[in-house]
């Protein structure tokens, strides 16, 4: 069996024992040799000839899917599945597998981290102060503020929780939000133009679909409440990047926290630069304790699938 295996996280060399079982299931590995996710054009090459994909956030296009002949299963290492032609994938007779669930917490927390960041500006204070600056700033609590959650599934529900355990007063969006849920947890169930228009803080926690693309965008933003802070820590592409600077020059948003980016990684932006900007390089899910769960939870899909064998997380 020959694999192919992209998450930057899992290299040759590593030492996680869901590698040592995958090594041990085949000595055919191919590694990703670029040390980020892999366009179209990259992954052909690389896919040719091989029965099983572990997939980081690689673009794997129909055309990139047409020259796998013998592939038999994509098992994604994480949730998001975005970018991945599952129509093409079908009509090929490849599996498709992810990870849910193992993820929630290192995402959750990145979350509320870059949420604090922001509010009291904590990048820039440590930059200030370590060039010998002693800056006074005034930033925000947010005991007694608003937060609204776009998209209440796993993730969104643990930052909710954060939250509340800030004092922070929750409106839910999702469009198939659970009201018992909320009703027991005292979330307040709310549309999305409602929330982002009553909210202090907003937190994206939906999947990158047709229907959500660019979905903070211009009007998006005119509908905020002044000075709100945006965090998105799910897909780049369901905000508009160019609205969202234009949002930070007007002041309608006071900062904006950023794990995932149209392009990835960004080669140029207007968001570059700003110190009411925190970005990180799509390091949500990267904690020790979260790469162990996706590596084993991804390997063990693969092999199952292969073997033909019964797998709980089939697309």
């Amino acid at each position: 069996m020959k694999i192919l295996v992209t998450p930057t996280s899992l290299k040759e060399d590593s030492p996680l024992e869901a590698m040592r079982i995958l090594r041990e299931y085949t000595d055919d590995l191919v590694f990703n040799p670029y040390g980020r996710p892999l366009t179209e054009e990259e992954l052909l090459p690389l896919l040719q000839d091989c029965d099983g994909y572990i997939a980081g956030l690689d673009w794997i296009t129909g055309k990139a899917l047409a020259g796998a002949k013998r592939l038999k299963v994509i098992s994604r290492y994480g949730v998001g599945y975005d970018r991945v032609d599952m129509p093409e994938a079908k009509k090929r007779n490849i599996t498709v597998t992810n990870t849910p669930g193992v993820n929630s917490r290192a995402v959750a927390e990145l979350t509320f981290g870059l949420i604090l960041s922001l509010v009291r500006k904590i990048p820039w204070l440590n930059e200030k102060t370590g060039s010998g600056q002693w800056v006074r700033y005034s930033g925000a609590e947010l005991n007694g503020k608003i937060l609204g959650v776009v998209g209440l599934g796993a993730i969104g529900r643990i930052v909710a929780q954060y939250g509340k355990a800030f004092g922070m007063t929750v409106l839910a969006y999702d469009p198939y939000i659970d009201k018992d849920y909320c009703e027991k947890e005292n979330f307040e169930v709310s549309g999305l133009s409602t929330l982002l228009a009553r909210a202090d803080v907003i937190t994206l926690h939906v999947p990158l679909l047709p229907e959500t693309r660019h979905m903070i965008n211009e009007d998006a933003f005119a509908g905020m409440k002044q000075g709100a802070f945006l965090v998105n820590t799910a897909r780049g592409g369901l905000i508009d990047e160019e609205a969202a600077a234009l949002a930070l020059e007007s002041g309608k948003l006071r900062g904006l926290g950023l794990d995932a980016f149209e392009q990835e990684p960004p080669q140029k932006s207007p968001l570059f630069g700003r110190d009411d900007v925190v970005l990180t390089p799509h390091a949500g899910a990267h904690t020790k304790e979260a790469v162990e769960k996706m590596a084993m939870l991804s390997v063990e899909n693969l092999i199952q699938v292969l073997e033909k064998k019964p797998c709980k997380y089939i697309l």
